[in-house]
């Protein structure tokens, strides 16, 4: 509907995080006018993406993980205390160009600002989930996206090479790029590197 509106007949669909397992829901319904596919470190599997955050959070200081856990069972996430020490988390498994750039600090302060979606689908943090998602789960039907498809992640993010080699694996003929110096914003942590591939891989596929 939104396409229709929008006048868009033919298209190349980039997904990131969130976005990407929007265009996954999209393309196993196998729309028309997709022309190629970019998935960028988006899990097909919520399943996977807390279980493989669990393991992540046991890499961090046992202090740091404490404080976390004693939040997450007394209901009081939203402190400033949680807030704080989550950010341990961030910088090494969401974007490690610390401090963040301005336009990714917008972007996570409207976050802040206007947090109801978040948490009413995900929960209090990328890590704790306990939001409508939190059995989300399509690996069972990758099989049936039929466009060209790229999928990107990097080498720290919290969409671990596992969640993006099972998206890789389901989806038949993709390819996989993993960038060995970025977590979860490959675009803002090698952005040059991630143009560059993007430019390569759409022009590919252009006609």
């Amino acid at each position: 509907m939104v396409r229709r509106a929008l006048g868009l007949e033919r298209i190349h669909l980039l997904g990131q995080s969130w976005g990407g397992m929007l265009a996954m829901e999209y393309l196993i319904r196998q729309p028309r006018g997709v022309a190629s596919a970019t998935i960028a470190s988006s899990p097909a599997s919520m399943i996977q993406w807390v279980a493989e955050a669990n393991r992540l959070r046991q890499q961090l200081p046992p202090a740091i993980n404490a404080v976390l856990l004693e939040h997450e069972g007394a209901g009081t996430t939203t402190s400033p205390e949680y807030q704080t020490t989550m950010l341990q988390f961030y910088n090494r498994h969401v974007c490690r160009v610390v401090p963040n750039p301005d336009y990714v600090a917008r972007s996570f302060a409207k976050l802040a600002e206007h947090p109801e979606v978040y948490f009413t689908m995900n929960g209090p943090s990328e890590f704790h989930v306990t939001g409508t998602l939190k059995n989300w789960d399509i690996i069972g039907q990758l099989h049936k996206i039929a466009v060209p498809t790229l999928v990107t992640s990097g080498r720290h993010d919290e969409a671990t090479p596992l969640i993006a080699r099972t998206v890789h694996e389901g989806i038949r003929g993709s390819e996989w790029v993993l960038f060995e110096n970025s977590s979860h914003m490959a675009h803002v942590e090698e952005r040059e590197a991630y143009l560059r591939l993007l430019t390569r891989f759409i022009g590919e596929h252009e006609g």
